[in-house]
């Protein structure tokens, strides 16, 4: 299988060949305001299945629990396309949302739902976590 998105003007895309390790939900406060929306949905890959055409600006983000993450966004528009977390080397987090076609995916867990909106309804039979995964 390859998966292939991109940014919101074209500037930056990507690829991915093979299966994600794993697709989830996070409900944290920056994910939140990094997205403008209540989550982000992102799937985890290995670095070797990740193919980037254009140039990412990075923004280096302090979670709640004091990790780094490193947002990745197209500089032109804007996009959240990646994250990348030094305390998880080999893995990349692709934003859900950039994918050309997303109806393969079925997120397998919500984390950080201590931090959900109150308005935002999330599947019981879904695993969730209040906090980080692992």
């Amino acid at each position: 299988m390859t998966m292939t998105g991109q940014c919101l003007c074209g500037a930056v895309s990507y690829s991915v060949s093979g299966e994600p390790q794993m697709t989830g939900v996070c409900h944290c406060k920056n994910c939140q305001r990094q997205s403008g929306s209540a989550y982000s949905v992102l799937f985890g890959v290995a670095n070797d299945q990740l193919s980037i055409q254009g140039d990412l600006t990075t923004y280096e983000d302090t979670s709640e629990t004091g990790n780094i993450v490193e947002r990745h966004f197209c500089g032109k528009c804007g996009s959240p396309l990646l994250s990348t977390l030094p305390t998880q080397p080999g893995v990349t987090f692709v934003k859900a949302g950039t994918l050309d076609d997303t109806s393969h995916l079925n997120p397998q867990v919500h984390f950080w739902t201590k931090s959900s909106q109150d308005w935002v309804t999330i599947d019981p039979n879904v695993p969730q976590m209040a906090g980080n995964p692992g």
